[in-house]
Protein backbone atom coordinates (compact mmCIF):
# COMPACT_ATOMS: atom_id res chain seq x y z
CA UNK A 1 0.00 0.00 0.00
CA UNK A 2 0.94 3.50 -0.55
CA UNK A 3 0.97 6.08 1.61
CA UNK A 4 0.54 9.55 0.42
CA UNK A 5 2.08 12.16 3.00
CA UNK A 6 2.12 16.05 2.46
CA UNK A 7 3.42 19.06 4.59
CA UNK A 8 0.36 20.21 7.23
CA UNK A 9 0.33 22.51 9.66
CA UNK A 10 2.49 21.81 12.76
CA UNK A 11 -1.01 21.31 14.99
CA UNK A 12 -2.62 18.82 12.80
CA UNK A 13 0.63 16.90 12.57
CA UNK A 14 0.44 16.91 16.05
CA UNK A 15 -3.01 16.01 16.61
CA UNK A 16 -2.60 12.50 14.25
CA UNK A 17 1.15 12.15 15.73
CA UNK A 18 -0.39 11.78 18.96
CA UNK A 19 -3.27 9.63 17.77
CA UNK A 20 -0.79 7.33 16.49
CA UNK A 21 1.17 7.30 19.56
CA UNK A 22 -2.18 6.53 21.80
CA UNK A 23 -3.24 3.64 19.15
CA UNK A 24 0.36 2.25 19.45
CA UNK A 25 -0.31 2.67 23.22
CA UNK A 26 -4.16 0.83 23.08
CA UNK A 27 -2.76 -2.01 20.81
CA UNK A 28 -0.63 -3.30 23.35
CA UNK A 29 -2.59 -2.45 26.21
CA UNK A 30 -4.99 -4.62 28.55
CA UNK A 31 -7.51 -6.57 26.34
CA UNK A 32 -4.75 -8.85 24.99
CA UNK A 33 -2.70 -8.84 28.89
CA UNK A 34 -6.42 -9.27 30.39
CA UNK A 35 -7.21 -12.32 27.91
CA UNK A 36 -3.39 -14.00 28.11
CA UNK A 37 -4.06 -14.39 32.17
CA UNK A 38 -6.95 -15.77 31.92
CA UNK A 39 -5.86 -18.46 29.73
CA UNK A 40 -3.14 -19.11 31.41
CA UNK A 41 -4.93 -19.47 34.57
CA UNK A 42 -7.52 -21.75 33.10
CA UNK A 43 -4.90 -24.05 31.69
CA UNK A 44 -1.73 -23.57 34.47
CA UNK A 45 -4.84 -24.84 37.42
CA UNK A 46 -5.61 -27.87 34.90
CA UNK A 47 -1.93 -29.05 34.41
CA UNK A 48 -1.27 -28.81 38.43
CA UNK A 49 -4.83 -30.67 39.38
CA UNK A 50 -3.74 -33.30 36.49
CA UNK A 51 0.14 -33.41 38.12
CA UNK A 52 -1.10 -33.82 41.40
CA UNK A 53 -2.85 -36.87 39.79
CA UNK A 54 0.01 -37.81 38.85
CA UNK A 55 1.30 -38.63 42.18
CA UNK A 56 -1.57 -40.39 43.53
CA UNK A 57 -0.52 -43.18 40.91
CA UNK A 58 3.06 -43.20 41.48
CA UNK A 59 1.84 -43.82 45.39
CA UNK A 60 -0.43 -46.40 44.23
CA UNK A 61 2.00 -47.94 41.86
CA UNK A 62 4.42 -48.43 45.37
CA UNK A 63 1.60 -49.88 47.12
CA UNK A 64 0.89 -52.88 44.29
CA UNK A 65 4.76 -53.21 43.66
CA UNK A 66 5.06 -54.30 47.61
CA UNK A 67 1.96 -56.86 47.69
CA UNK A 68 2.58 -60.47 47.00
CA UNK A 69 2.88 -61.81 43.08
CA UNK A 70 -0.94 -62.41 42.22
CA UNK A 71 -2.57 -61.92 38.72
CA UNK A 72 -5.09 -59.84 40.52
CA UNK A 73 -2.21 -57.05 41.45
CA UNK A 74 -0.60 -57.46 37.99
CA UNK A 75 -3.43 -56.35 36.25
CA UNK A 76 -4.10 -54.08 38.65
CA UNK A 77 -0.61 -52.20 38.18
CA UNK A 78 -1.35 -52.11 34.34
CA UNK A 79 -4.69 -50.48 34.93
CA UNK A 80 -2.66 -47.84 37.38
CA UNK A 81 0.31 -47.41 34.71
CA UNK A 82 -2.47 -47.29 31.93
CA UNK A 83 -4.05 -44.48 34.00
CA UNK A 84 -0.97 -42.54 34.51
CA UNK A 85 -0.04 -42.89 31.19
CA UNK A 86 -3.00 -41.45 29.95
CA UNK A 87 -2.86 -38.71 32.31
CA UNK A 88 0.40 -37.60 30.90
CA UNK A 89 -1.16 -37.37 27.15
CA UNK A 90 -3.89 -35.43 28.98
CA UNK A 91 -1.23 -33.03 30.23
CA UNK A 92 0.84 -32.87 27.10
CA UNK A 93 -2.74 -31.83 25.32
CA UNK A 94 -3.15 -29.14 27.82
CA UNK A 95 0.12 -27.70 27.41
CA UNK A 96 -0.46 -28.13 23.46
CA UNK A 97 -3.59 -26.50 23.97
CA UNK A 98 -2.15 -23.36 25.88
CA UNK A 99 0.31 -23.17 23.90
CA UNK A 100 -1.72 -22.51 20.68
CA UNK A 101 -3.77 -20.10 22.39
CA UNK A 102 -0.77 -18.24 23.51
CA UNK A 103 0.75 -18.53 19.72
CA UNK A 104 -2.27 -16.88 18.60
CA UNK A 105 -1.70 -13.98 21.02
CA UNK A 106 1.52 -13.21 20.31
CA UNK A 107 1.02 -12.85 16.85
CA UNK A 108 -1.82 -10.80 17.61
CA UNK A 109 0.65 -8.48 19.68
CA UNK A 110 2.99 -8.44 16.42
CA UNK A 111 0.24 -7.53 14.42
CA UNK A 112 -0.93 -4.51 16.62
CA UNK A 113 2.25 -3.30 17.68
CA UNK A 114 3.06 -3.24 13.80
CA UNK A 115 -0.21 -1.64 12.53
CA UNK A 116 0.27 1.01 15.40
CA UNK A 117 3.96 1.51 14.69
CA UNK A 118 3.38 2.02 10.68
CA UNK A 119 0.83 4.88 11.96
CA UNK A 120 3.15 6.38 14.01
CA UNK A 121 6.41 6.18 11.61
CA UNK A 122 4.15 7.98 9.20
CA UNK A 123 3.36 10.52 11.30
CA UNK A 124 6.85 10.75 12.36
CA UNK A 125 7.88 11.36 8.58
CA UNK A 126 5.39 14.32 8.55
CA UNK A 127 7.02 15.48 11.35
CA UNK A 128 10.44 14.96 10.31
CA UNK A 129 9.48 17.38 6.96
CA UNK A 130 9.05 20.24 8.83
CA UNK A 131 11.64 22.88 9.38
CA UNK A 132 13.08 24.23 13.08
CA UNK A 133 11.91 27.33 11.60
CA UNK A 134 8.52 26.46 10.81
CA UNK A 135 8.09 24.75 14.47
CA UNK A 136 9.64 27.81 15.97
CA UNK A 137 7.50 29.65 14.33
CA UNK A 138 4.14 28.12 15.39
CA UNK A 139 5.41 28.18 19.08
CA UNK A 140 4.04 30.63 21.55
CA UNK A 141 7.53 31.03 22.85
CA UNK A 142 10.96 29.37 23.07
CA UNK A 143 10.06 27.10 25.68
CA UNK A 144 7.03 25.45 23.61
CA UNK A 145 9.30 25.24 21.39
CA UNK A 146 12.23 23.62 23.30
CA UNK A 147 8.91 21.40 25.02
CA UNK A 148 8.02 20.46 21.32
CA UNK A 149 11.62 19.39 20.68
CA UNK A 150 11.65 17.19 23.72
CA UNK A 151 8.59 15.66 23.41
CA UNK A 152 9.38 14.18 19.82
CA UNK A 153 12.65 13.13 21.26
CA UNK A 154 10.60 10.89 23.73
CA UNK A 155 8.38 9.98 21.32
CA UNK A 156 11.09 8.50 19.10
CA UNK A 157 12.87 6.55 22.08
CA UNK A 158 9.42 5.15 22.78
CA UNK A 159 9.51 3.76 18.92
CA UNK A 160 12.41 2.26 19.53
CA UNK A 161 11.40 0.75 22.73
CA UNK A 162 8.08 -1.17 20.95
CA UNK A 163 10.59 -1.88 17.96
CA UNK A 164 12.44 -3.97 19.98
CA UNK A 165 8.99 -5.57 21.75
CA UNK A 166 8.33 -6.86 18.45
CA UNK A 167 11.48 -8.10 17.83
CA UNK A 168 11.32 -9.97 20.98
CA UNK A 169 8.03 -10.90 20.55
CA UNK A 170 9.03 -12.38 17.21
CA UNK A 171 11.76 -14.59 19.48
CA UNK A 172 8.74 -15.67 21.45
CA UNK A 173 6.34 -16.57 19.02
CA UNK A 174 9.68 -18.92 17.47
CA UNK A 175 9.94 -20.68 20.62
CA UNK A 176 6.43 -21.25 21.39
CA UNK A 177 6.37 -22.98 17.62
CA UNK A 178 9.12 -24.73 18.59
CA UNK A 179 7.76 -26.02 21.97
CA UNK A 180 4.69 -27.31 20.19
CA UNK A 181 6.37 -29.29 17.91
CA UNK A 182 8.11 -31.15 21.41
CA UNK A 183 5.14 -31.33 22.87
CA UNK A 184 3.51 -33.08 19.76
CA UNK A 185 6.42 -35.38 19.75
CA UNK A 186 6.16 -36.62 23.51
CA UNK A 187 2.48 -37.03 23.14
CA UNK A 188 3.39 -39.75 19.83
CA UNK A 189 5.64 -41.46 22.14
CA UNK A 190 2.89 -41.42 25.23
CA UNK A 191 0.57 -42.62 22.92
CA UNK A 192 2.76 -45.21 21.75
CA UNK A 193 4.03 -46.13 25.79
CA UNK A 194 0.17 -46.89 26.12
CA UNK A 195 -0.92 -49.26 23.15
CA UNK A 196 2.18 -50.81 24.34
CA UNK A 197 0.93 -51.50 28.12
CA UNK A 198 -2.56 -51.97 26.61
CA UNK A 199 -1.00 -55.55 24.61
CA UNK A 200 1.07 -55.72 28.05
CA UNK A 201 -2.39 -56.32 29.25
CA UNK A 202 -3.59 -58.62 26.90
CA UNK A 203 -0.39 -60.79 26.56
CA UNK A 204 -1.06 -61.55 30.66
CA UNK A 205 -4.67 -62.53 29.81
CA UNK A 206 -4.01 -65.01 27.04
CA UNK A 207 -1.10 -66.66 28.61
CA UNK A 208 -3.27 -66.84 32.25
CA UNK A 209 -6.58 -66.97 30.88
CA UNK A 210 -7.48 -65.12 33.89
CA UNK A 211 -6.49 -68.27 36.05
CA UNK A 212 -4.20 -67.49 38.80
CA UNK A 213 -2.88 -70.75 39.07
CA UNK A 214 -1.72 -70.05 35.27
CA UNK A 215 0.01 -66.73 36.30
CA UNK A 216 1.83 -68.45 39.22
CA UNK A 217 2.73 -71.19 36.86
CA UNK A 218 3.90 -68.39 34.04
CA UNK A 219 6.01 -66.52 36.86
CA UNK A 220 7.69 -69.86 38.99
CA UNK A 221 10.60 -69.46 37.31
CA UNK A 222 11.22 -66.14 37.32
CA UNK A 223 9.90 -65.43 41.50
CA UNK A 224 13.78 -64.77 42.82
CA UNK A 225 14.27 -61.92 40.45
CA UNK A 226 11.20 -60.61 40.73
CA UNK A 227 11.06 -60.08 44.20
CA UNK A 228 14.60 -58.85 43.55
CA UNK A 229 13.51 -55.72 40.86
CA UNK A 230 10.57 -55.03 43.67
CA UNK A 231 12.49 -54.87 46.30
CA UNK A 232 15.39 -52.30 43.98
CA UNK A 233 12.33 -50.09 43.55
CA UNK A 234 10.98 -49.65 46.91
CA UNK A 235 14.83 -48.49 48.17
CA UNK A 236 14.95 -46.14 44.43
CA UNK A 237 11.00 -45.08 45.66
CA UNK A 238 12.17 -44.55 49.40
CA UNK A 239 15.96 -42.32 48.62
CA UNK A 240 14.33 -40.31 45.85
CA UNK A 241 11.09 -39.25 48.40
CA UNK A 242 13.22 -38.97 51.57
CA UNK A 243 15.19 -36.32 49.68
CA UNK A 244 12.05 -34.22 48.67
CA UNK A 245 10.74 -36.27 45.92
CA UNK A 246 11.79 -35.20 42.44
CA UNK A 247 9.54 -33.33 39.72
CA UNK A 248 8.98 -35.22 36.55
CA UNK A 249 9.90 -33.49 33.14
CA UNK A 250 9.62 -35.95 30.22
CA UNK A 251 8.44 -39.13 30.15
CA UNK A 252 7.63 -42.28 28.10
CA UNK A 253 10.42 -43.14 25.57
CA UNK A 254 13.37 -41.52 23.65
CA UNK A 255 13.72 -41.22 20.18
CA UNK A 256 17.12 -41.86 19.55
CA UNK A 257 17.37 -44.78 22.20
CA UNK A 258 17.34 -47.81 20.10
CA UNK A 259 14.68 -49.73 22.18
CA UNK A 260 11.07 -49.09 22.40
CA UNK A 261 8.06 -51.10 23.57
CA UNK A 262 8.05 -52.78 19.93
CA UNK A 263 11.20 -54.34 19.74
CA UNK A 264 11.59 -54.79 23.80
CA UNK A 265 8.26 -54.70 25.04
CA UNK A 266 8.93 -55.06 29.03
CA UNK A 267 6.80 -57.93 30.46
CA UNK A 268 6.16 -57.11 34.23
CA UNK A 269 10.04 -56.60 35.24
CA UNK A 270 12.08 -57.91 32.29
CA UNK A 271 12.55 -57.24 29.05
CA UNK A 272 12.13 -59.13 26.33
CA UNK A 273 12.60 -58.90 22.89
CA UNK A 274 15.50 -57.30 22.16
CA UNK A 275 18.54 -58.14 20.02
CA UNK A 276 18.94 -61.52 20.87
CA UNK A 277 14.79 -61.71 21.15
CA UNK A 278 15.52 -62.67 25.35
CA UNK A 279 15.32 -59.57 25.95
CA UNK A 280 19.16 -58.30 25.39
CA UNK A 281 20.53 -55.29 24.03
CA UNK A 282 23.62 -56.76 22.10
CA UNK A 283 25.61 -55.26 25.07
CA UNK A 284 25.27 -57.45 27.93
CA UNK A 285 22.53 -55.28 29.40
CA UNK A 286 18.69 -55.50 29.59
CA UNK A 287 17.07 -53.31 26.72
CA UNK A 288 14.78 -50.86 28.42
CA UNK A 289 16.99 -51.18 31.58
CA UNK A 290 18.70 -48.40 33.60
CA UNK A 291 21.90 -49.93 33.06
CA UNK A 292 21.47 -50.47 29.31
CA UNK A 293 20.35 -46.87 28.52
CA UNK A 294 23.69 -45.35 30.70
CA UNK A 295 25.74 -47.32 28.84
CA UNK A 296 24.03 -46.01 25.43
CA UNK A 297 24.70 -42.53 26.51
CA UNK A 298 28.16 -43.34 28.10
CA UNK A 299 28.76 -44.72 24.04
CA UNK A 300 27.21 -41.69 22.63
CA UNK A 301 29.66 -39.57 24.23
CA UNK A 302 32.95 -41.21 24.62
CA UNK A 303 32.51 -43.91 21.35
CA UNK A 304 33.37 -46.94 23.91
CA UNK A 305 31.25 -48.90 25.16
CA UNK A 306 31.15 -50.45 28.94
CA UNK A 307 30.62 -53.81 30.19
CA UNK A 308 29.85 -53.09 33.99
CA UNK A 309 27.10 -55.43 34.93
CA UNK A 310 24.34 -54.26 36.97
CA UNK A 311 23.71 -50.81 38.35
CA UNK A 312 25.06 -51.67 41.89
CA UNK A 313 28.25 -52.51 40.06
CA UNK A 314 28.35 -49.49 37.91
CA UNK A 315 30.65 -47.45 40.68
CA UNK A 316 33.44 -50.24 40.90
CA UNK A 317 33.74 -51.32 37.30
CA UNK A 318 34.34 -47.76 36.31
CA UNK A 319 37.11 -47.35 39.18
CA UNK A 320 38.85 -50.33 37.89
CA UNK A 321 38.40 -49.46 34.51
CA UNK A 322 40.51 -46.15 35.41
CA UNK A 323 37.61 -43.18 35.81
CA UNK A 324 36.79 -41.43 38.67
CA UNK A 325 34.33 -39.88 41.45
CA UNK A 326 33.35 -36.91 42.03
CA UNK A 327 30.64 -34.19 42.86
CA UNK A 328 27.90 -34.39 40.41
CA UNK A 329 28.25 -32.61 37.03
CA UNK A 330 26.23 -32.78 33.56
CA UNK A 331 27.68 -35.55 31.81
CA UNK A 332 28.40 -37.66 35.11
CA UNK A 333 27.17 -41.05 35.38
CA UNK A 334 24.30 -40.90 38.87
CA UNK A 335 25.01 -44.22 40.95
CA UNK A 336 22.50 -45.58 43.56
CA UNK A 337 23.77 -48.81 45.16
CA UNK A 338 21.49 -49.45 47.97
CA UNK A 339 22.25 -52.81 49.76
CA UNK A 340 25.14 -54.85 48.65
CA UNK A 341 25.80 -56.35 45.01
CA UNK A 342 23.22 -59.65 45.07
CA UNK A 343 20.88 -58.40 46.91
CA UNK A 344 19.96 -54.99 44.79
CA UNK A 345 20.22 -54.86 41.14
CA UNK A 346 20.74 -51.04 42.30
CA UNK A 347 20.02 -48.27 39.65
CA UNK A 348 21.78 -45.62 37.71
CA UNK A 349 21.22 -42.72 35.40
CA UNK A 350 22.65 -39.90 33.63
CA UNK A 351 23.02 -36.04 34.84
CA UNK A 352 21.73 -33.50 31.79
CA UNK A 353 22.48 -30.64 34.56
CA UNK A 354 23.22 -29.54 37.82
CA UNK A 355 20.05 -27.07 38.16
CA UNK A 356 21.32 -25.52 41.50
CA UNK A 357 19.79 -25.63 45.18
CA UNK A 358 20.90 -28.86 45.60
CA UNK A 359 19.34 -30.32 42.54
CA UNK A 360 20.27 -31.91 39.49
CA UNK A 361 18.08 -32.98 36.30
CA UNK A 362 18.72 -37.16 35.11
CA UNK A 363 17.43 -38.96 32.82
CA UNK A 364 16.61 -42.58 33.19
CA UNK A 365 15.23 -45.91 31.92
CA UNK A 366 13.29 -48.23 34.38
CA UNK A 367 12.47 -45.93 37.43
CA UNK A 368 9.02 -46.52 37.82
CA UNK A 369 7.58 -43.25 38.14
CA UNK A 370 3.99 -44.79 37.94
CA UNK A 371 3.50 -45.15 34.59
CA UNK A 372 5.33 -49.00 34.88
CA UNK A 373 8.91 -50.62 34.29
CA UNK A 374 11.04 -49.79 31.12
CA UNK A 375 10.15 -46.47 30.83
CA UNK A 376 11.98 -43.16 30.04
CA UNK A 377 12.00 -40.12 32.21
CA UNK A 378 13.64 -37.03 32.89
CA UNK A 379 13.55 -35.33 36.41
CA UNK A 380 14.53 -32.82 38.64
CA UNK A 381 15.69 -34.29 42.25
CA UNK A 382 18.32 -33.62 45.11
CA UNK A 383 21.98 -34.32 44.49
CA UNK A 384 21.82 -36.97 47.78
CA UNK A 385 19.48 -39.12 45.91
CA UNK A 386 22.49 -40.94 44.43
CA UNK A 387 25.44 -42.53 46.37
CA UNK A 388 27.97 -41.55 43.89
CA UNK A 389 28.77 -39.69 40.35
CA UNK A 390 31.42 -41.17 37.90
CA UNK A 391 33.31 -38.68 35.67
CA UNK A 392 33.14 -40.18 32.58
CA UNK A 393 35.90 -37.53 30.61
Amino acid sequence: MKINISKTSVSSVTTRFTLGLISLVLAVAMPIQMTQKVFADQYDDKIAALQQDIAKYQKEAARLNSEAATLQSALGQLANQKAAIQTQIDISQAKYDQLLIQIAETKQKIKDNQDALGVTIANMYVEGNITPIEMLASSKNISDYLDKQEYQTSIRDQLSSTITKVKDLKVQLDKQQVDVGKILADQKSQRETLVAKENEQQYLLNKTQGQEANYQQLISDSQAAIDEAKATQILINARFNGNGGFTLVDSGTLGDYPWNSSNCPMQWYFSTGGSDNNGGDGHGYGCRQCASYVAWRFAKETGLYPSWGNAVNFTASAIAAGFQEGAAKAGSIAVMDPGKAGQSFGHVAWVEAVTGDGKIMVSQYNYDYGAGYGMYSKMILSVNAFDHYIHIK
